[in-house]
C-alpha cells in the first residue's frame, strides 16, 4: 500500500493545465512589456499601430492555444497509465497469493530448537530446512543419488506434516527424532570444521537438484518412512505399526549386508531384563523362550517362560538396533543378536546407497522403497501451502 499512496503524491504533482498556466504566464508578460514600452513607439507613425497589433495578436495565438490545447491531454495520459500500472500491480500480487503459485514460493518451517532455552522456534524456508535434515539424518559420504532420495523422503516428510498438524500446535516440527533430526547451518559448520564448504555444497546441490519435490500417492504426500539399515527385507507397516499403509510394502534389499550397523549384540542380567520389561523371570533354571516372526524375519511376538511380548516392545524398552533378534540364555544372562538397524518400514539408506552405487538414480530408489508412489511438485498438490 505505501507503494500505491507514493505513486498517487507523485501524481497529483501534475496538475492540469500546469503547463497551460506557464504559458498564459508568458502571454502576460508580453503584455506587460509591451504596456512598459509604449512611450518608445508613440513617436512612430500610427502606420506602424496595425502591424503590431496584429504581431502581438499572432504571438499570443502560438503561446497559449497550443498550451490549452496540450496540457489536458499529457495530465490525462499519465493519469491513465498510473490507473493501468496499479491494476497491473494487483494483478501480479493477486496471482502471487493464488493457489497457483510457482514451486519459488518460499514454504517456512517453523522448528522447535530443543537444545536452546525454552525450546526456542527458528523459521527455516523449507529447502534450507530439508539441506539440515538430509545432513543429520544421512552420512554425508553417501552416494548423492541416495543423498537425493533422501531429500525428497524428508520434504514430504514435512509437508505431510503441516498440512496435518494440529491447529493448536505452536512449533511445525522437533528437531529431533520425534519428527526429523535437524541442524542449522551453524552446527553443521561446527561439526564439519574445515570439510563444511565442500560437504554444504555437495548437499546444497543434491537438494537443489530435487527442489520442490514430493512423493505422493493418489496425490496424497505419503508418511515418507525411513530407516538406517533392513536385515534384508523392508517391514509392512502393520507389522509394526497400528496403521496399514499401502505404499509401505516389505521388499527385499539386499545392499544392507555392507551396512557396519548390518549386525549388533547386546548382552543383559535377568535383573535389568525384568526391569526393562517389568516381568519377573525364574532364576537359576532355564525357561522356555518362543518367537513368532514376521514375514520380514523380525520379531512380531516374543514368549519369556510365561510372558508375552511383541518384538516391537522388547526392542524399545531394551533399545536393541532391531526387532530382528534372537536370543541365547547363559546362566544368569540373555544374550541378544540384532540383524539390521530401525524400525524396518520404507526406505533403507543403506539400501538406497547400495542402489546409487549400482547406477540407479533416486527415482529409482524411491519407486523401489515406496510401492505405487508418484513424485510431484508441492505446488501441484498442495497449492494452499506454498501461497501463505
Amino acid at each position: 500500500m505505501q507503494k500505491k499512496k507514493r505513486r498517487k503524491s507523485e501524481s497529483n504533482k501534475i496538475v492540469p493545465f500546469k503547463e497551460g498556466n506557464k504559458k498564459q504566464s508568458a502571454k502576460f508578460s508580453i503584455f506587460k512589456r509591451h504596456k512598459r514600452h509604449k512611450n518608445m513607439f508613440s513617436h512612430r507613425s500610427s502606420t506602424w499601430s496595425l502591424p503590431l497589433i496584429l504581431m502581438t495578436t499572432l504571438v499570443t495565438i502560438i503561446l497559449v492555444i497550443p498550451s490549452l490545447v496540450v496540457a489536458p491531454f499529457v495530465t490525462g495520459d499519465t493519469q491513465t497509465q498510473y490507473a493501468v500500472e496499479t491494476e497491473n500491480e494487483n494483478e501480479t500480487e493477486n496471482e502471487q497469493s493464488s493457489p497457483e503459485a510457482t514451486d519459488s514460493t518460499p514454504v517456512t518451517v517453523d522448528v522447535e530448537r530443543t537444545a536452546t532455552e525454552g525450546n526456542e522456534v527458528e523459521s527455516v524456508q523449507l529447502e534450507e530446512y530439508v539441506i539440515g535434515v538430509v545432513a543429520s539424518e544421512m552420512g554425508i559420504d553417501f552416494e548423492s543419488e541416495a543423498l537425493k532420495a533422501q531429500s525428497v523422503a524428508a520434504r514430504t516428510y514435512v509437508v505431510n506434516h503441516l498440512l496435518n498438524q494440529p491447529e493448536i500446535e505452536e512449533a511445525s516440527i522437533t528437531d529431533g527424532t520425534q519428527h526429523q533430526v535437524y541442524k542449522s547451518n551453524e552446527e553443521l559448520r561446527e561439526r564439519w570444521g574445515q570439510d563444511y564448504q565442500k560437504n554444504i555444497e555437495k548437499l546444497t546441490e543434491v537438494v537443489e537438484a530435487t527442489s520442490g519435490e514430493i512423493i505422493t500417492y493418489k496425490d496424497e504426500p505419503i508418511m515418507p518412512a525411513f530407516f538406517s539399515t533392513s536385515n534384508g527385507y523392508t517391514e509392512n507397516s502393520e507389522d509394526y505399526w497400528e496403521n496399514e499403509f499401502p505404499y509401505l510394502r516389505s521388499v527385499k534389499s539386499d545392499w544392507d549386508e555392507g551396512s557396519p550397523k548390518f549386525t549388533d549384540q547386546r548382552v543383559f542380567t535377568l535383573q535389568e531384563v525384568e526391569s526393562a520389561l517389568d516381568i519377573i523371570l525364574p532364576k537359576n533354571t532355564t525357561f522356555p523362550i518362543e518367537i513368532t516372526r514376521t514375514d520380514s524375519e523380525r520379531v512380531s511376538e516374543l514368549k519369556l517362560d510365561t510372558h508375552v511380548l511383541t518384538g516391537r516392545d522388547v526392542r524399545e524398552k531394551l533399545e536393541l538396533q532391531s526387532n530382528d533378534f534372537s536370543i541365547e540364555q547363559n546362566n544368569d544372562h540373555l544374550i541378544f543378536k540384532t540383524k539390521g538397524y530401525g524400525h524396518g518400514i520404507g526406505m533403507s539408506q543403506y539400501g538406497a546407497n547400495g542402489m546409487a552405487k549400482e547406477g540407479e538414480n533416486y527415482k529409482d530408489i524411491i519407486d523401489y522403497y515406496y510401492q505405487d508412489v508418484s513424485i510431484q511438485s508441492i505446488s501441484d498438490i498442495a497449492p494452499t501451502l506454498v501461497s501463505k
